[in-house]
């Protein structure tokens, strides 16, 4: 089952991004890349919901991912 979730990236002066969600309180990922700050964000956010299964919480407040969205294609150079 996939579900959306909004995260926001920053980039920080140090050259880091840091990813951090309002949906999703505790999700911090941080990374010199974008791409691994994602996989870490992802994998943060996995183990949040997983937590708040555990815990009984409403997991389902984050819409299930459509069949058909946009997001945007990062290119690098």
């Amino acid at each position: 089952m996939e579900r959306l979730i909004n995260v926001h990236i920053e980039k920080l002066p140090e050259g880091y991004y840091l990813a951090t969600s309002d949906a999703l309180p505790g999700l911090i990922a941080q990374a010199p890349s974008l791409s691994e700050t994602l996989e870490i964000a992802q994998d943060v956010a996995k183990q949040l919901l997983a937590a708040m299964a555990d815990r009984n919480q409403l997991v389902e407040c984050f819409p299930m991912l459509a069949d058909e969205f946009d997001c945007p294609l990062i290119l690098t150079r």
